[in-house]
C-alpha cells in the first residue's frame, strides 16, 4: 500500500560537512529519498524566530514524500535521518525548543488519523504554528485537517489573520 504524508523540516545548526541550516534542510530533503520512499514535492525554504529558549532563527521547510511505510515506520525513518545529522534521542525528549541540527516531523498522512504513543497523526500542534503551515500550505494547499475538515491554505490564512490582529 502506498502513503503520502507531507514532512515538516527545521534546523538552526550547522552540521559539520554539512553546513548551513538551509544546506541542512536541502541534504535532509535528499536524505528523504532513501528507504523507497520518494520526495514529490519541496517548499521553498523560509526563516522563522526560535520558540523558546533557543536564539537561533530557524530555516524551514515541508516535503510531500510518497512511500509504503507505514506511519510508525515512516517515523522510525525520519529518526533515522535525524541522528545522522547528529540529532540525539535526549534532544526529542525533554530538551524542548533547543536548538538542533534536524527536526522532522509527520504533519499529516494520506491515511487521515493516526495516534500511538509514540505519534499523533495530524501533529498536535501544527494549526498554531506558521513556520509549519506556511511551507506546507505552499506544496499542499489543499491537503484537508482531518480534525477541522480545513484545508491547509484556510487554516494558514486563519493563523495569519490572527497573528495580524495581535
Amino acid at each position: 500500500m502506498t502513503h503520502t504524508y507531507l514532512i515538516a523540516l527545521g534546523s538552526n545548526m550547522r552540521v559539520p560537512r554539512v553546513g548551513s541550516p538551509r544546506q541542512v534542510l536541502g541534504a535532509a530533503m535528499r536524505a528523504l529519498e532513501s528507504n523507497n520512499a520518494r520526495v514529490l514535492a519541496v517548499a521553498p525554504v523560509m526563516n522563522s524566530p526560535a520558540i523558546g529558549p533557543s536564539l537561533r532563527r530557524y530555516a524551514n521547510s515541508a516535503a510531500v514524500v510518497e512511500t509504503d511505510l507505514a506511519p510508525p515506520v515512516m517515523l522510525a525513518h525520519l529518526q533515522t535521518i535525524e541522528q545522522r545529522f547528529g540529532r540525539t534521542r535526549a534532544q526529542r525528549r525533554g530538551q524542548r525548543w533547543r536548538a538542533r541540527a534536524l527536526d522532522l516531523d509527520i504533519i499529516l498522512w494520506s491515511g487521515g488519523v493516526w495516534s500511538s504513543p509514540d505519534l499523533i497523526v495530524p501533529h498536535r500542534e501544527m494549526r498554531g504554528r506558521d513556520f509549519v503551515l506556511q511551507p506546507a500550505s505552499a506544496i499542499a494547499r489543499d491537503w484537508r485537517d482531518p480534525v477541522t475538515g480545513l484545508k491547509l491554505a484556510h487554516l494558514t490564512a486563519r493563523l495569519m489573520r490572527q497573528a495580524a490582529q495581535r
